[in-house]
């Protein structure tokens, strides 16, 4: 009798597992034919994610589609002047996100005694240095917390551009390996400020000399030795104060820092970016230009280093003139640009 009994219980665990095996097959089934998780898996191929593992990629799929949801229902809204869209940070939340982001905001800047353009009266009503010669193509920091060698990097080559009438692409990899004496810790963050200190001290090379890798490593003194461009020093921009700002972009590419964290930043796709946003600074951009758009909306022209998937072709138009005298994300509170 035991023998049977015994027969019997295992039956009934087998039943058990084949019923657990077809009911997770049938869900994996019905979850490949959601449409939301091909979308997924067509995302997944055009920016090469791969996950570690099934969990991984579940935990991923339920963040990409609250974040496809979300950029739905605000572009169904329509009711800012931008939209927003899936782009390669659809599978990260927002805190995480932010985290990416390594502008040192804490940081106390001493200001440079000197604005040069404190003076300048009259400004073109638009300009976009993109057009004269003065921008390179938009870069891709990658993974390392460095926005703000590429900011500052930007800076460079803009006013080398005017200075010279040679636009060259300037190595963001030197200053990430190179410049870690002091509060510039290549991934980890830095500030604009001090990355022109160090062009100021020992000038900057080519992209093509000292290529771009994406993380930290030991500092190429070959490479580094052979500088293509110097600066004479920099200047920071009178704080809180977009009438000061546009003097400078008016005159040459400047570095600014910007609280970035915030979803529609992360998904910002096209428009006038008009907020929401603080002014937690936490990550370094290049404004390149300024305007107006057909609907009169002033805005300023910013060059990011997340590539050219993100945002207008890599670029952002963010309000200008707005009430705060920090500017919008904090557009004017720690500017500043180099002297050539």
């Amino acid at each position: 009798m035991g023998f049977f009994r015994n027969q019997y219980c295992l039956l009934l665990t087998l039943i058990f597992i084949l019923g657990a095996w077809a009911h997770q097959a049938m869900g994996r089934t019905l979850q490949q034919e959601d449409p939301m998780y091909q979308m997924h898996e067509q995302w997944m191929a055009r920016y090469g994610r791969v996950y570690k593992d099934m969990d991984e990629r579940q935990s991923r799929f339920e963040i990409f589609k609250a974040n496809v949801r979300g950029i739905e229902s605000f572009n169904l809204a329509n009711n800012k002047p931008y939209k927003l869209g899936v782009n390669r940070f659809a599978d990260l939340a927002n805190e995480e996100f932010k985290a990416r982001n390594r502008f040192k905001s804490h940081m106390c800047s001493t200001e440079a005694a000197s604005f040069k353009y404190a003076n300048v009266t009259a400004v073109p009503s638009s300009m976009d240095w993109r057009k004269k010669g003065a921008v390179t193509p938009v870069k891709n920091q990658g993974q390392c917390g460095c926005c703000w060698a590429f900011s500052a990097v930007a800076a460079v080559e803009g006013i080398h551009g005017i200075a010279t009438g040679k636009l060259i692409s300037l190595s963001e990899q030197e200053l990430v390996d190179c410049d870690i004496g002091g509060q510039d810790q290549g991934c980890e963050g830095g500030w604009m400020d001090s990355a022109f200190q160090f062009v100021e001290k020992h000038g900057l090379t080519t992209e093509t000399n000292y290529p771009y890798k994406g993380t930290d490593d030991k500092c190429n003194v070959k490479g580094e030795s052979n500088s293509a461009v110097t600066i004479k020093g920099y200047e920071d921009v009178p704080a809180n104060s977009e009438e000061a700002l546009l003097k400078a972009v008016a005159n040459q590419p400047v570095s600014v820092a910007i609280d970035a964290g915030g979803f529609d930043f992360q998904f910002y796709s096209s428009g006038v970016f008009t907020g929401p946003c603080g002014t937690e600074l936490d990550h370094g951009v290049t404004a390149v230009g300024y305007g107006a758009s057909d609907s009169g909306t002033k805005y300023w022209l910013v060059k990011n280093s997340w590539g050219e998937e993100w945002g207008e072709e890599g670029y952002i138009r963010m309000q200008r003139d707005v009430s705060a005298k920090e500017g919008l994300c904090g557009i004017a509170m720690k500017a500043s640009y180099p002297t050539a």
